[in-house]
């Protein structure tokens, strides 16, 4: 019976006992260990709520399917397996659960679970190894654009105009201009020693 039990609150995360209360299994996400390149299996821990002891017809349902009986069987079956439960936690104040904890009393009449495993048997670490795909191209959001990774490596890779470079270019090309105008000014003062100097005749009056 516990086995069976067992793999319904697994595949449904809950199971209520009549005239108990509810195991509820919550389960935490898997895990990856980088030191160990492993991926470790979810975790799970349970708790034990009193204030819901129904079952519904699901169920019994399962139980009867699992166990080829009809649905008045599975449900006088486990009706008489909460009994048993019961009994046990009145007298010893503790009913194990095989293969999943321990229902105890305290003497406040309170019920709690202690759950004996955190994470199922047939739940193992799984090795994960990091694979990196040089020449793989996916789009990458820069800015309010969709660019591929293959386009922001060209990007990145352009040769930038660096400080020194940018200098000399400014002084050629001011040297292109300086030539123009020594040029424009010997081709209109004639080309002779005199049109360096000025030629304006200065009157002095005696």
């Amino acid at each position: 019976m516990y086995a069976i039990l067992n793999k319904y609150l697994f595949l449904n995360k809950s199971i209520p006992v009549p005239g108990l209360g509810t195991i509820c299994m919550e389960s935490l996400p898997a895990t990856i260990d980088a030191s160990t390149r492993t991926i470790s299996p979810p975790a799970y821990r349970f708790r034990f709520d009193k204030f819901f002891d129904s079952p519904d017809k699901d169920l019994f349902t399962y139980l009867s399917a699992q166990q080829h009986i009809s649905d008045y069987e599975a449900l006088r079956q486990y009706n008489d397996f909460a009994y048993s439960l019961r009994d046990r936690l009145n007298y010893f104040r503790e009913a194990p659960w095989e293969g999943l904890g321990t229902l105890k009393k305290d003497d406040m009449g309170e019920i709690h679970f202690d759950s004996s495993i955190s994470t199922p048997g047939f739940f193992q670490p799984v090795p994960a190894e990091k694979v990196v795909h040089a020449n793989a191209k996916h789009t990458l959001l820069v800015g309010d654009r969709e660019r591929t990774n293959r386009e922001m490596s060209d990007w990145f890779a352009e040769e930038p105009v660096h400080g020194n470079r940018l200098w000399w270019m400014v002084a050629l090309l001011a040297g292109i201009a300086a030539a123009l105008i020594i040029m424009f000014h010997f081709s209109s003062k004639g080309w002779k020693v005199e049109s360096t100097g000025n030629q304006q005749l200065i009157q002095v009056k005696k």
